[in-house]
């Protein structure tokens, strides 16, 4: 699963893409700094991972995983190829989430690529790029499917409605994603055109130090213009995450948290909240070689989630033995929770839940 950083240019796109990574993808005050898509593979923060490692004692610990992609910035007339407009729209269809970076701090030392600080308009000028590009795919798609449907073709017929449907939503200056789709419809006409505006968002409010536990009245703004979206929003100082990065020692990170009143990095909030916003949830294997997270969409059930391992535990699944996450805590360790008759027996209809630890048996 893949998430990408957005944002125009110069509104610390790079910088939030370091604190994550912990790589250094180039970050300065200038436009477009960023021309390549730069690509981490992100730890998503757990602790329960920790208690079971606690537990367990094994040989090593594996967390799951989130990729994370640090987009080039985007321009007015993006969608018409200004700036790196084609190449950064094609980066990010590629994504199954965007993460959208707006400056919600005043710096006068740090230049705004249109020379002042309004996260409304920014916004604006996002979405409106992102709703022409999906607006030309769409008009594009409907040009074949209305000859097809002049044939007297049923489903080109019913697909020729749904894209009329966001054809009007797109020329109202409307995101898809904020479209209700009947279930089936959207499975089988929406989802294939991979559209921008369809992917889910995470409004990052990137704020000064002094509103990195409060916000400020920009996030206010941004909050109650997207409410009506269905999206999140955190707050984040993406200086100071930065520079909460570059200390190597865990006790001086913690001092540092503790004096701006915060309880953890604003990045671990942001993972979290982008592991949710990609509708993904987190199942446990324990045992003395490993203890690991595996990823899979909420929703999975037994031996879908056995086929995150390797595909022949789907293909030859028997059954799953599943302890709660709560469960094994309480009783600390397999023995004692089968002792207790708190290990359940799963077969293939089983929806995995967040936090099951789970072994597989399976015939290939």
């Amino acid at each position: 699963m893949k998430a990408g950083i957005v944002g125009l240019p110069n509104v610390g796109k790079s910088t939030l893409f370091n604190c994550l990574s912990n790589s250094k993808a180039q970050s300065a005050n200038f436009p477009f700094c960023t021309i390549e898509p730069n690509i981490g593979v992100v730890n998503v923060p757990d602790n329960r991972l920790l208690t079971l490692e606690s537990l367990v004692n094994p040989e090593k610990v594996i967390p799951a995983t989130v990729e994370i992609v640090d987009i080039a910035g985007l321009v007015k007339g993006a969608s018409k190829g200004e700036g790196l407009g084609n190449q950064f729209l094609g980066n990010i269809r590629e994504t199954d989430a965007i993460i959208h970076v707006l400056r919600c701090f005043d710096n006068d030392n740090i230049v705004h690529v249109d020379g002042s600080v309004d996260p409304v308009r920014d916004k604006e000028i996002i979405d409106l790029e992102l709703q022409l590009k999906d607006l030309e795919t769409i008009t594009k798609k409907l040009e074949k499917t209305v000859r097809t449907a002049k044939t007297g073709n049923k489903e080109a017929q019913k697909e020729l409605i749904i894209l009329n449907q966001i054809k009007s939503h797109l020329e109202s200056f409307k995101s898809v994603r904020s479209i209700d789709f009947d279930k089936d419809n959207y499975l089988a006409f929406v989802s294939p055109l991979q559209l921008i505006t369809d992917k889910p968002v995470l409004y990052v409010c990137n704020v000064d130090e002094n509103s990195a536990t409060t916000g400020n009245h920009y996030v206010d703004t941004v909050k109650k213009l997207v409410s009506s979206e269905n999206a999140e929003v955190i707050t984040l100082a993406v200086g100071i995450e930065a520079d909460i990065n570059e200390l190597d020692d865990f006790e001086e990170r913690k001092i540092f948290l503790e004096d701006l009143g915060l309880s953890e990095p604003g990045s671990s909030k942001l993972l979290r909240s982008t592991y949710k916003l990609l509708n993904l949830q987190t199942y446990f294997t324990a045992g003395l070689k490993e203890v690991r997270a595996w990823t899979i969409p909420i929703g999975s059930t037994a031996p879908q989630a056995a086929g995150v391992i390797h595909t022949d535990f789907e293909k030859g699944f028997i059954r799953a033995e599943v302890i709660s996450y709560n469960n094994y805590v309480t009783y600390k360790n397999e023995l004692k929770v089968k002792e207790a008759g708190k290990m359940n027996i799963e077969g293939k209809n089983y929806i995995v839940n967040d936090g099951d630890v789970m072994h597989f048996l399976f015939n290939v």
